[in-house]
């Protein structure tokens, strides 16, 4: 990746977004359609999945531990699960790249399998704080050695689960899933409880492919011992990836855009809730389930909007959003103030300081505290702004050229690819004037 490192962005003002598009699949689901149909029973059949880096990490991890998995092609995965306990020794440490949710999630289900893995990915992910889940896995009976709580990960296989009660200090899907996966091989039921609501596509999937699972509110209890049965998969379009356009759309006038077959999960959908309080006129239609997930076409035309305090209760359900919905925020009218989102500071980079760093390169007021931003809507300007190798950093600035008053030049772009493989060509063909340079 290092030559690749170098790969920028070059926005050129002005433009409008418009048409009809259909984004790459959830990446959340493509991960755990491959976790889960490894370990299931039968052949898993997935439509839709998300062929970007982060997901394909999770799936040549699978390989490397004897799965046999056809694809992707435009797509299609087909999974031929090898059961609960039906993994075997990889050769070599299994490399999950940028992914934290390969390495959040994998370090529970490995830490029931009987033998030793070892864990690690690139300089950035090599920063992310892992003690989230070595602490609650080690009072389950897990051993995992870090470096100072950090990767790589040393999870010793052999070692008896036990099923334990676990608050979750803060709202974390991926510290949740963890512990689920871990707790489909500990003695008795875990019971995990939530301070908030956060993406529970773990809990649909299980209970898809027919292991015991019960949800109550925010209580979810999972009992050790039960079989996985190998199910169909469609995985909905990304709503974190359609963030981009449906904030681009609201903020360029004349924009009118459809997004195709977008997952609207309602964990997930705090970003239509926020943009919606702040003026945007959002509208869904073919609202429909499929795989157990519920999906819409989401047209966004332009409204102006203003800024709003946003509802704590929302900033779990959004928490990948919130570089884009920053940037709406910046061509707002009005102060905008952003609390309870600490989780920012612990994902790809610092969202909040990158973030509040950026516009007030390009001219915004921005005020990064500990836990969010307040930002005074304004005319966004020119400059150059560091993504720190930060996937939804890039596209957010991407789409802030849209409403700028100058060239915007966005440094360390590489890692786009490990969500949304596509985007420059989507972003380009839907009317944004992007280039992508190397070097």
């Amino acid at each position: 990746m290092s030559g690749q490192q170098q790969k920028q962005y070059i926005v050129q003002p002005g433009g409008k977004l418009t048409g009809e598009l259909r984004v790459p699949g959830d990446k959340s689901i493509s991960h755990r359609s491959i976790m889960l149909g490894a370990i299931a029973e039968g052949v898993t059949q997935v439509t839709g999945f998300l062929e970007g880096e982060d997901a394909l990490a999770t799936l040549t991890a699978f390989r490397e531990m004897g799965v046999k998995i056809e694809g992707p092609e435009a797509g299609r995965v087909t999974i031929h699960g090898v059961g609960m306990n039906g993994l075997t020794l990889p050769e070599n440490a299994l490399d999950l790249g940028n992914s934290g949710t390969s390495i959040r999630l994998l370090s529970g289900l490995l830490a029931g399998q009987n033998f030793n893995t070892v864990l690690k990915g690139d300089s950035s992910l090599a920063k992310r704080p892992m003690g989230r889940v070595i602490d609650p896995l080690a009072k389950m009976g897990a051993v995992i050695g870090s470096h100072e709580g950090k990767l790589p990960l040393h999870v010793q296989g052999g070692n008896a689960l036990y099923a334990i009660a676990y608050e979750l200090p803060m709202a974390s899907a991926q510290v949740k899933s963890c512990l689920l996966l871990a707790g489909m091989y500990a003695k008795g039921k875990t019971i995990i409880v939530e301070p908030a609501p956060t993406r529970d596509h773990s809990e649909r999937m299980l209970a898809g492919m027919s292991y015991p699972i019960e949800v109550d509110g925010n209580k979810i209890t999972i009992e050790g011992g039960g079989r996985l049965l190998a199910t169909d998969i469609d995985v909905p379009s990304d709503i974190s990836s359609a963030t981009f356009f449906m904030v681009g759309a609201a903020i360029a006038p004349d924009s009118d855009i459809t997004l195709r077959h977008v997952g609207i999960n309602p964990t997930r959908i705090g970003v239509i809730n926020i943009l919606k309080l702040m003026g945007a006129n959002i509208t869904l239609s073919n609202e429909a389930v499929t795989g157990g997930e519920p999906v819409a076409d989401i047209r966004v035309r332009y409204a102006p909007l203003k800024g709003i305090q946003i509802p704590v209760e929302q900033v779990p359900l959004a928490i990948d959003e919130f570089p884009a919905i920053f940037i709406a925020a910046a061509c707002a009218d009005g102060q905008t103030v952003l609390t309870g989102a600490e989780e920012l500071r612990v994902k790809e980079s610092d969202r909040i300081q990158a973030m509040a760093d950026g516009l007030t390169i390009l001219g915004i007021d921005a005020t990064a505290t500990d836990d969010g931003m307040i930002i005074e809507g304004g005319t966004v300007g020119s400059g150059e702004v560091d993504s720190l190798g930060d996937h939804r950093i890039a596209m957010s600035f991407a789409i802030a050229g849209l409403q700028a008053g100058g060239t915007i030049i966005i440094k360390d772009c590489a890692n786009v690819a490990t969500s949304f493989p596509n985007f420059v060509e989507l972003a380009s063909t839907s009317g944004l004037v992007l280039d992508e340079l190397d070097g």
